[in-house]
């Protein structure tokens, strides 16, 4: 492993932050409507712009650039939580959706669909946030709760346990969510299906305030957490050792992750793959160090669900798929292929 010295830390993550830069600057060019980006951005910023069309400023500042800023929030948190994951149960296959934390959240998205024709009530707001993103969070906050509750053994806990109470709630929640979708009326089954795709769509400014009292502070403490994760990578025994309080970290960086991964599937709904294909793919460009992996890993991540979300837009319009289904088809590929390099006696870490 190389050594990370300052140089090489600002080199690299300055590489990655043009990479992110460049696919937010390339976003706003595609979409069913075509408009002139940076006439438009120019006027929006005050510069003198000969004469760009008011629609073409309103679909950029209303309708693109928060899409832009959702979709890299949202990819960054993925990918960051996915890396974090990986590290903590020592399991290159871990991700945030493998833990049941966002079949939790999916779980509570189609009860907050179904439950408001039998109760009126619920379909309320509550500051930036509605209903169904507030009834996601909850359910991605019990499968929280309850998977720690079944992993936990005194004070540690079990990364083998974590991943197979994770499993095993997850497949619950999913046996749950079609268990309403079969109650559920005919139109209420369309809102269901599109929210569990996945996608970026109607992305506002709001939704992007609404992530952001969870998702900065949760970020930052895991950022922090680099120098634990990269000793509890090697095994409990070993980051024990050396100093390493490995039941408060397993504990904050499970929550923290979950936290992060509950506030942004409230908003987006489940978007597959992120957290798998991106950590993996990045710690083959830059090593295993976590101090470098997680911020090069923030910015690859934000910037592959920002290039995704635009093939969906371009691929068949003027019609858009869900993002979700992008990633999962870029995905799932990838992680066959893992699977048949460990069957074939490869590292699945792929920088050893």
């Amino acid at each position: 492993m190389p050594l990370l010295t300052t140089r090489r830390f600002l080199g690299v993550t300055s590489l990655f932050a043009l990479f992110a830069v460049a696919a937010m600057l390339a976003a706003p060019m595609v979409g069913a409507e075509s408009i002139n980006t940076f006439r438009a951005l120019a006027a929006w910023l005050g510069a003198p712009a000969g004469a760009p069309h008011a629609v073409d400023v309103a679909i950029l500042v209303d309708l693109r650039l928060p899409r832009i800023l959702m979709g890299f929030l949202t990819g960054a948190a993925l990918a960051t939580v996915g890396a974090v994951f990986q590290a903590l149960l020592r399991n290159p296959l871990a991700t945030p959706y493998t833990l049941g934390v966002a079949s939790g959240g999916s779980l509570g998205a189609v009860l907050a669909f179904f439950l408001p024709s039998f109760l009126p009530g619920l379909a309320f707001s509550w500051g930036p946030f509605n209903h169904v993103q507030i009834l996601s969070f909850a359910g991605s906050s019990l499968a929280m709760a309850l998977i720690y509750l079944l992993a936990r053994s005194g004070e540690r806990v079990s990364p083998m346990e974590l991943l197979l109470a994770g499993v095993t709630m997850g497949m619950i929640f999913s046996a749950l969510i079609l268990a309403v979708r079969y109650f559920a009326a005919p139109e209420m089954l369309v809102g269901m299906d599109r929210w569990m795709m996945g996608g970026l769509d109607g992305s506002g400014y709001r939704d992007v305030r609404a992530v952001l009292p969870l998702y900065v502070p949760g970020l930052a403490i895991l950022m922090l957490m680099a120098r634990g994760l990269d000793q509890i990578s090697f095994g409990e025994e070993l980051a024990m050792g050396r100093g390493v309080n490995v039941a408060r970290l397993q504990k904050e960086a499970f929550f923290c992750g979950s936290l992060v991964v509950a506030s942004v599937v409230a908003t987006t709904g489940p978007i597959g793959f992120v957290g798998l294909l991106v950590p993996h793919t990045v710690r083959r460009i830059v090593g295993p160090d976590h101090r470098l992996l997680l911020p090069c890993t923030f910015l690859a991540g934000g910037a592959f669900l920002v290039l995704c979300d635009m093939i969906a837009r371009w691929i068949i319009a003027p019609t858009e798929l869900p993002v979700g289904i992008i990633t999962s088809l870029l995905g799932g590929p990838f992680f066959i292929y893992l699977l048949i390099r460990s069957r074939r006696g490869g590292r699945m870490w792929g920088n050893e």
